[in-house]
C-alpha cells in the first residue's frame, strides 16, 4: 500500500494570509523607493529614538511634581499607543505599522531578559530573614488580600472561558515596587521614618513574591498536558541555582587574581551565562527572563555586580527598556475600557486593595490604623514588575484589551497618587526630643548617645580605642549604635538594617555579610568589657552621593549626641597617610554641613597598633565652640584609670599681628555668627570651671603658651611627639582666625579638619597617635537662639567657687619641651 494522503484542512483554505516581503535595510538609499522607513533597522530605531525623547520630555515636564521615572515611562508608552497618537492613522502606519510590532516586541523581551538578569544582581535575598514579624506580617497579608481581590474582580469582568488570567491580574495588584517606592521615600525625606522602613521592609518579601507569581503564571499558561513536570524542572533548576551554580561562581572568582579587575573576557562569559540560562528556563516551560533572573541571583561577588551594573544599566534601562513601554503602550486602549463611572469604580477598588490588607494586619501585629493606612498607600506603589506580569498575561493571550488596559490605567493611578500623599504627609515628633545635641551640654549621669560611623574593618580599632578611653560607668553610661556604611551601586535603594548579635548566619558568607559579622563580633567584646555600655550595630546601604544624608537622618532618629567619621585617609605600611577611599571624604564633609548634633572625625596614626585605648590625651586650645566641645569630651575621660589629660592653651602674645579673630563664618553653607567678646567670655567661663574641678586631680595638667605667630605654633605642637601623646584632641576652629594658625589655613590640603587638625594629620612624627577634630554642633542662623555652653557636666556644676584653687600645672618633664616658649605666670593661669 501506498503512503496514505495528507489531510486536508479545509476551515483553513477560507482564511486570508497577508505576506510582507521586509527587507532589514536598504541597499540603494532612498534612490530606491519613496518610504526610507519601510526597512525594518531604519524603521527600528526611528521607533526607539521616538520613544527615549517622548520618555525624557514627560520627565522633565513630571520634575515638578516629584514623580518617579517610572510614571514618566508608562505616559511616554501610553502616548506612542492607540490611546494617543497611535489614533492618528497616518502616524500609526508610518512609525508603528502592524507587521513591524513583532519585531519591537522581539526587542522588548530581550530587554526584560537583561532587565530580569540585573534586578536578580541587585537583589538581596537573605534580607527577607532580617525582615521584622510586624513588616513580615503586613507583607504576607498585602500578598494575600490583593491576590483575592484582584481574582474576584478578573472574573466579574472576564467575558471569555479564559480562566488562567486571574493569576495575572491578581498578581498585578499584589505588585509593591521596592526601587521605586524608595525613590518617592527617599526625595520626600521620610525614608528613615518607622512607616517608611516598615514599608521597604515588607516591600522586599513583596518583591520575591512578585517574582513567584511571575513564574507560575508563564508556567499556567504553557502546555496544561505538562504543567506538572514544568513546575517541579523549574523549581529543580532555581534550587541548582542557589545550592550549586552560587558556589561554582564564587570558586571561579576566588581563583582569579586579586587587584586586577575582571576582564571583558569575563563579563562576557558571565553574560553568555546568563542567555543559557534563559533557553534552560524557556525549555523547561517558563520564560528567559526567569532563567536570566535566577541566574544574575547566583552572583555572590559585589565587585563583580557592580563591575556587571556599570556596563549593563544604563544600556539596558536608558535603551533597551524603553522599548518595552511602547510595546505596554500600544497594547494599550483606554477607548475599549467601558464607561467612565466604570473605569472610576474599579480604579478605587484597585487603591483599596493593598490599604484593606494593612488595615487587615492590625489584627496580627501591634500596629495602628493610622500606621496601616499610612502603610497601604504607599504599598500601592508600583514598578516594572507589575508591567511584565499584566504584559505576560496579555502575550500569551489570556487577558483581553479591556482588562489589559484597565489595569494599565489602576497602576498607572495607584503610583501617581503615592507621591502627593507623602508631601502630605509629616512623621508624627518623636516621644523624646532630641535635646542633647552636644557633649558639653550633656550631664554626666546621663547617657551619652554616640554614632560611630564604620566604612571597612579597617576603621574599627580606632573606633573602639576612642569608645573605650569615653570612661563609660554604671552611673554615667554611653549608648553606642555602631553604623555599618555600605555602598549601593546601580538602581538599588537605601536600606537600614538592624543586626541581633547573638544571630548567626550562615556559613558562606559573602564579602559584606563577613565584615558585618566581623563589626558585630569586635563591638560585643566591647560591650562585654566595658561597664556601662550598650550596643546596638546597624547596616545602613545607600550611594555615596546620598550617605550624608542618611547619616545624619539616623542620628536625629537615634537623639545622639556625637557623630564619630573615620578619615578618609590611613596610615600606611611606609607610615605615610594614603586614601582608602576619596569618597569618604565627600560624606564627611556633607555630615559636618548638615549633622543634627556634634561631629568627630577620627584619624589613626597608629595607636590602635599600640594599645587598647588612649592613656596620655591632650587637648589644643585655641578657643572657640569647637575647643570646648574638645575639652568636654576630654574630661570625660579624665576618670579612667591610668589616664592623663594634658591641656595646651594657646595665647597670642602682645607682639603678635592684631587679627579679628572672632567675625561671620560661613562652612559648608551653615551660617554661623561668631561674637568676639561673647566667645572670649565663654571660653574663659569654660576654662575656669574646667581649672576648679579638676583643681586636686594629678592628672591633669593645663599649660598656656604665650605666642608670636604661625611658626611657634608648629614648633611647639611638633615638640609635643615628645611626651607620646597618645590621643590629641582638638577643635574644627569654624570661624575663628588667630595670628596664630592664620597661614595655616592658607595651607590646608584637608579643610574639613581646620588649621590645627590637618597640621596633626599631614606632619611627620615619629610617635604612633590618634587625632580627634571635632565639631560643636550650632544651631545655623533663623533656626533660634545659640547657647554654646550650658551643662558641662555634673561634675563641674556642682563644685563651689570657694575651693582650694592650686593648680596642677605642667611637670618639669612639660617645662623641658616648652622652655623655648614663653608661659605666662603661674598666678595668671589660676582662676
Amino acid at each position: 500500500m501506498g503512503d496514505p494522503e495528507p489531510q486536508i484542512d479545509v476551515g483553513k483554505l477560507s482564511e486570508k494570509i497577508i505576506c510582507y516581503a521586509q527587507t532589514i535595510y536598504r541597499f540603494n538609499g532612498v534612490w530606491e523607493g519613496p518610504d526610507p522607513l519601510t526597512p525594518i533597522i531604519p524603521l527600528f530605531f526611528v521607533q526607539i529614538s521616538l520613544a527615549i525623547l517622548i520618555t525624557r520630555f514627560v520627565t522633565f515636564a513630571l520634575k515638578p511634581t516629584n514623580q518617579p521615572p517610572f510614571v514618566a515611562e508608562i505616559i511616554s508608552g501610553i502616548l506612542l499607543g492607540p490611546t494617543a497618537l497611535g489614533r492618528i492613522i497616518k502616524f500609526r502606519r508610518l512609525l508603528f505599522p502592524n507587521y513591524n510590532f513583532h519585531v519591537i516586541e522581539t526587542m522588548a523581551h530581550v530587554a526584560l531578559v537583561f532587565h530580569g538578569f540585573l534586578a536578580g544582581l541587585q537583589m538581596d535575598a537573605k534580607s527577607v530573614l532580617r525582615v521584622g514579624i510586624k513588616a513580615r506580617n503586613v507583607a504576607i497579608i498585602g500578598i494575600i488580600v490583593p491576590f483575592v481581590m484582584g481574582t474576584i474582580l478578573y472574573f466579574s469582568l472576564a467575558q471569555n472561558d479564559e480562566a488562567r488570567g486571574f493569576i495575572f491580574y491578581g498578581g498585578a495588584l499584589t505588585i509593591t515596587g521596592f526601587s521605586v517606592m524608595a525613590n518617592i521615600l527617599d526625595k520626600q525625606k521620610i525614608l528613615q521614618t518607622d512607616i517608611g522602613k516598615m514599608a521597604m521592609s515588607s516591600a522586599v518579601i513583596n518583591d520575591i513574591g512578585a517574582w513567584l507569581i511571575l513564574t507560575l503564571g508563564y508556567v499556567v499558561t504553557g502546555s496544561t498536558a505538562n504543567i506538572h513536570w514544568a513546575i517541579i524542572c523549574t523549581i529543580a533548576y532555581a534550587l541548582f541555582c542557589i545550592f550549586y551554580l552560587r558556589r561554582a561562581i564564587g570558586w571561579i572568582i576566588r581563583k582569579m587574581p586579586e587587584g586586577q579587575g575582571h576582564s571583558e573576557f569575563f563579563i562576557c562569559t558571565i553574560l553568555s551565562g546568563m542567555a543559557i540560562s534563559g533557553v534552560i528556563t524557556d525549555a523547561l516551560g517558563t520564560h528567559p527572563i526567569v532563567g536570566a533572573f535566577l541566574f544574575g541571583l547566583s552572583i555572590p561577588n559585589q565587585v563583580l555586580q557592580a563591575d556587571i551594573l556599570d556596563k549593563l544599566d544604563d544600556f539596558v534601562m536608558g535603551f533597551l527598556m524603553p522599548t518595552f513601554f511602547v510595546v505596554c503602550g500600544l497594547r494599550t486602549n483606554f477607548g475599549e475600557m467601558g464607561s467612565i463611572y466604570e473605569i472610576v469604580g474599579y480604579i478605587i477598588l484597585f487603591v483599596s486593595a493593598k490599604i484593606l490588607s494593612s488595615v487587615a494586619a492590625t489584627f496580627f501585629s501591634d500596629m495602628s490604623i493610622k500606621e496601616a493606612l499610612a502603610v497601604g498607600v504607599l504599598s500601592n506603589t508600583k514598578s516594572l514588575t507589575a508591567l511584565i506580569i499584566l504584559e505576560a498575561g496579555q502575550a500569551q493571550q489570556v487577558l483581553t484589551t479591556q482588562l489589559y488596559s484597565l489595569m494599565m490605567s489602576g497602576i498607572l493611578v495607584m503610583t501617581v497618587i503615592v507621591t502627593p500623599i507623602t508631601m502630605l504627609y509629616r512623621p508624627s515628633q518623636e516621644l523624646a526630643p532630641h535635646k542633647r545635641r552636644t557633649i558639653q551640654k550633656a550631664r554626666m549621669e546621663e547617657e551619652l548617645r554616640v554614632l560611630a560611623c564604620i566604612h571597612g574593618t579597617h576603621d574599627i580599632p580606632s573606633v573602639i580605642n576612642l569608645l573605650g578611653s569615653s570612661n563609660s560607668t554604671p552611673t554615667s553610661p554611653i549608648t553606642v549604635f555602631a553604623l555599618q556604611v555600605v555602598e549601593l551601586v546601580g538602581r538599588a535603594s537605601s536600606m537600614l538594617e538592624v543586626h541581633n548579635s547573638g544571630k548567626r548566619g550562615s556559613r558562606s558568607l559573602g564579602h559584606e555579610e563577613t565584615q558585618t559579622r566581623q563589626i558585630i563580633t569586635a563591638f560585643d567584646n566591647y560591650e562585654l568589657r566595658s561597664d556601662g555600655v550598650m550596643v546596638q550595630v546597624l547596616t545602613a546601604r545607600s550611594a555615596f552621593s546620598s550617605m550624608d544624608e542618611d547619616i545624619c537622618s539616623i542620628a536625629k532618629d537615634k537623639r545622639v549626641a556625637f557623630i564619630i567619621l573615620p578619615f578618609h585617609k590611613q596610615k600606611g605600611l611606609e607610615g605615610e597617610m594614603e586614601d582608602v577611599n576619596p569618597e569618604i571624604r565627600a560624606v564627611n564633609e556633607g555630615v559636618l554641613a548638615n549633622a543634627p548634633c556634634s561631629v568627630g572625625i577620627l584619624i589613626d596614626r597608629g595607636l590602635s597598633e599600640t594599645s587598647d585605648y588612649a592613656k596620655n590625651i591632650v587637648v589644643l586650645f585655641f578657643g572657640g565652640a569647637d575647643d570646648r566641645e574638645a575639652l568636654a569630651y576630654a574630661l570625660r575621660m579624665v576618670d579612667r584609670p591610668d589616664t592623663h589629660l594634658t591641656v595646651v592653651k594657646f595665647i597670642p602674645d602682645e607682639g603678635a599681628s592684631d587679627i579679628d579673630h572672632m567675625g561671620f563664618a560661613e562652612e559648608n553653607h551653615v551660617n554661623v555668627q561668631i561674637d568676639k567678646e561673647s566667645e572670649k567670655l565663654m571660653d574663659e567661663e569654660f576654662l575656669n570651671r574646667f581649672k576648679i574641678s579638676t583643681a586636686n586631680d594629678k592628672s591633669v595638667k593645663y599649660i598656656e603658651l604665650l605666642l608670636n605667630d604661625v611658626e611657634e605654633t608648629v614648633r611647639a605642637i611638633k615638640l609635643m611627639d615628645q611626651h607620646n601623646y597618645d590621643l590629641y584632641i582638638v577643635g574644627k576652629g569654624r570661624g575663628m582666625v588667630s595670628p596664630l594658625t592664620a597661614g595655616l589655613v592658607d595651607w590646608c590640603d584637608c579643610p574639613e579638619l581646620g588649621a590645627i587638625g590637618d597640621l596633626l594629620v599631614t606632619s611627620e612624627f615619629d610617635s604612633k597617635f590618634s587625632v580627634l577634630v571635632m565639631q560643636q554642633y550650632v544651631k545655623p542662623i533663623g533656626d533660634g537662639s545659640v547657647n554654646s555652653y550650658g551643662s558641662m557636666s555634673e561634675r563641674i556644676a556642682v563644685i563651689g567657687m570657694d575651693m582650694d584653687m592650686d593648680m596642677q600645672h605642667a611637670d618639669s618633664e612639660s617645662g623641658d619641651v616648652f622652655s623655648s616658649f614663653r608661659r605666662r605666670p603661674e598666678h595668671m593661669q589660676r582662676v
